[in-house]
């Protein structure tokens, strides 16, 4: 029925965790989801290991969805489709866009699966565009009995708890997205643009494009590149401006990172393509880096974003001797009751580090000490130091979100450390 995973599973993508679950399971239909929820009465699903933390691990077993029928149900009236959880965005979006369709938003990685990055609320960029949760429509998932729930946001009281729920629910076998009619992408890449006017210039930059990032490195008074993402409309010319607020269009593609090939990046140069090969930063193709990474990331109010920059560049050279590269851009409100995008558009301020967990545990918190003025919600997947308190303090819903999770497991099945930690203040 199912079987054991191999030793690599044991491990998150980065490595930098090893997982303690007793066992790991990789069921091949929906029924064998429910009968291996009956039987263990600890559980957490685990997606494409691309999370930094312990969030999938448990004292139990764990759950893979990566060998369902990843056949992708479009319904053409309603403008959704429906996949299975263990799918990755990059192996659902190229069928999409075949069909006439596309997603809204993509974050940088495609090969992240549906029902980890939903559960997570990982983002893409955009003030328009919301986190990939933001597009889901219904949900079909395992509770902790094994019964099998079908949750549409139409017509399911307290839809918004349930999307963006860290896995404390139930697993989630089916997720049903909002779709929109295919479109194409372009991308253009500017080098060295003035911190300073970065922060004078911000609202403009970032109304600039369709999605829009800043790397930066964090060891000058300017960010390293900023990459703008726009639509493209039939009659729309490739041509960009050779400047911008000081920032200089570049000569060829690039990686994030300046002295990596851009080799494993999605196409620039204004080079026009699909969404789905043009809003990710890294083709589906490629494996995006080694993995020797860590990954940290802080979600502050639209509000506060410069002062939030500021107060960040004041520990600049603390941060670079650290740092991969560190990337900014914006993400919009929604309703979703554990997003760190609750009811705020929010601007995201992102760390990819060495590899080096001692050094980064003792900055981080510095780093969230000085964006403890602004509400800085951390990201559900990354890593952070902040008390479980202090992060239970910045979700105005999850008092409600507890009676739901005490409804649909009231024995704590799908509960593990990291949920006790920061959804209920148990260490």
């Amino acid at each position: 029925m199912t079987d054991s995973a191999a030793t690599d599973t044991r491990r998150n993508w980065a490595g930098n965790i090893t997982y303690q679950a007793a066992e790991q399971y990789f069921p091949n239909s929906v029924a064998e989801v429910q009968e291996l929820v009956r039987a263990h009465p600890s559980i957490r699903a685990l997606g494409s290991r691309h999370s930094f933390n312990a969030i999938a691990d448990t004292p139990g077993v764990q759950l893979s969805l990566e060998r369902l029928n990843p056949t992708v149900q479009i319904d053409p009236l309603h403008h959704t489709a429906t996949v299975a959880g263990g799918v990755r965005y990059g192996h659902l979006c190229a069928f999409l866009d075949e069909a006439g369709y596309a997603l809204p938003n993509l974050a940088s990685l495609p090969h992240i699966s549906v029902a980890g990055a939903v559960a997570t609320a990982t983002h893409g960029s955009g003030e328009g565009n919301g986190c990939l949760s933001s597009s889901v429509a219904g949900l079909e998932m395992v509770t902790a009995d094994g019964s099998l729930l079908t949750v549409q946001r139409d017509s399911t009281a307290d839809f918004a708890g349930m999307v963006v729920a860290l896995g404390a629910l139930g697993l989630v076998t089916h997720v049903t997205l909002d779709l929109l009619p295919t479109f194409a992408v372009r991308q253009f890449v500017y080098e060295r643009l003035p911190f300073a006017q970065a922060l004078a210039h911000f609202d403009a930059i970032i109304a600039s494009g369709y999605s829009v990032s800043f790397f930066t490195d964090w060891r000058s008074d300017a960010i390293n590149q900023l990459w703008l993402k726009q639509r493209v409309t039939d009659q729309e010319a490739a041509e960009a401006a050779p400047e911008l607020f000081g920032a200089r269009l570049a000569t060829g593609d690039r990686h994030p990172i300046g002295d990596l090939s851009p080799v494993n990046c999605t196409a620039q140069m204004g080079v026009a393509g699909p969404w789905y090969d043009r809003l990710p930063h890294f083709r589906m193709a490629f494996t995006p880096s080694s993995g020797q990474e860590l990954q940290t990331e802080y979600l502050v109010p639209r509000r506060h974003a410069l002062a939030a920059l500021e107060a960040v560049n004041g520990l600049r050279s603390r941060i670079a001797p650290l740092l991969q590269i560190s990337e900014i851009r914006l993400i919009a409100a929604d309703d979703l009751w554990l997003s760190p995008f609750y009811q705020q558009d929010s601007v995201g301020i992102h760390f990819t580090w060495q590899p080096q967990w001692p050094a980064v545990q003792a900055l981080l918190p510095d780093i969230e000490a000085a964006l403890l003025p602004f509400d800085a919600r951390p990201h559900w997947g990354k890593l952070f130091t902040m008390p479980g308190a202090h992060v239970q303090s910045l979700y105005p819903k999850l008092a409600a979100f507890r009676a739901l999770r005490d409804q649909y497991d009231p024995a704590g099945k799908f509960r593990n450390p990291f949920i006790d930690t920061y959804l209920y203040d148990r260490a």
